[in-house]
């Protein structure tokens, strides 16, 4: 899962960051609400965690446009400002939850993921495609009797591919997603992991395969399934 982060005390967002990360999910840290806006627009995350009161655009207005172009990522805020006026402008303006500081660092996780289970991105324990099963809380891929563990980008880009059986997966969307937003990856570095999947298919001896689409990106196709 994709987490962007707007804060722009950096102590706190580096300790709210870390905290999402050891729950094995990506983060990507903005500081202002210039940046905040252009990554909160992209579409590419899965929650958008944000700061109220921060420089050059504040997140009411951050959240406003989101929702005015259509970007339906979940939102929480996060807040000094408490009065009951203060939680309705921000639900308002299109968040789907608001929190006041100071608050526990637990509580903000279990809303994030409160938040992702509505979107249904953590319902399932597991994805499957064909002949293939991944398990989504050790990252192991299943075919008939054969398993075997992948390594997390591994996982999270065959999770992206099965979640998108029908539909061709850009390499951008995947360098995006799995990399980060302002990741310095490579066509090739995508190239590398589906190599590196495209043996453990093999190992598990799945009829599943990762075709590849010349200059544009991947699909998953399944041969006499």
């Amino acid at each position: 899962m994709q987490v962007l982060l707007i804060e722009d005390e950096k102590r706190l967002a580096d300790a709210i960051a870390q905290l999402i990360r050891e729950e094995k999910y990506l983060v990507d840290i903005v500081y202002d609400g210039k940046d905040g806006l252009a990554y909160a627009t992209s579409g590419i995350y899965d929650v958008v965690v944000m700061d109220v009161m921060i420089p050059y655009i504040n997140g009411f207005q951050i959240v406003e446009t989101m929702r005015k172009k259509k970007i339906t990522t979940p939102v929480i805020m996060l807040s000094a400002l408490d009065t009951v006026n203060d939680k309705i402008t921000g639900l308002n303006a299109g968040a789907d939850d608001y929190m006041t500081k100071p608050f526990a660092p637990e509580e903000l996780i279990a809303r994030i993921k409160a938040l992702t289970r509505r979107q249904g991105e953590v319902i399932l324990n597991e994805l499957s495609f064909a002949d293939i099963t991944l398990r989504l809380d050790d990252h192991t891929l299943l075919c008939g009797d054969k398993s075997v563990r992948l390594g997390y980008k591994e996982f999270e880009v065959l999770k992206i591919l099965i979640t998108n059986q029908k539909t061709i997966v850009l390499k951008e969307d995947l360098i995006k997603k799995v990399w980060g937003f302002d990741s310095e990856a490579e066509d090739n570095n995508v190239e590398a992991y589906i190599s590196f999947l495209r043996k453990k298919l093999a190992f598990v001896k799945s009829k599943v395969t990762i075709i590849t689409l010349r200059k544009t990106g991947y699909k998953l196709e399944a041969i006499d399934v």
